[in-house]
């Protein structure tokens, strides 16, 4: 399994590492785990979180 750094998912979705780290303080976007300091998401985990936006389960879906 790959797991990517929050630098690696703010380039994914082209924004900041803060917005990143935002998102997981309100429980929103991608779960990721910690590992020592850093936190790491499963890429597997990503995929997941697109596809429920794609679908419409999750609260922030795709722009009109």
């Amino acid at each position: 399994m790959r797991y990517l750094t929050t630098a690696e998912v703010a380039e994914r979705y082209r924004t900041a590492e803060s917005t990143v780290r935002y998102w997981r303080h309100l429980q929103k976007g991608t779960r990721g785990i910690k590992v020592g300091k850093r936190v790491l998401y499963p890429e597997a985990e990503l995929l997941r979180y697109e596809r429920a936006l794609i679908d419409g389960g999750e609260d922030w879906g795709l722009a009109s």
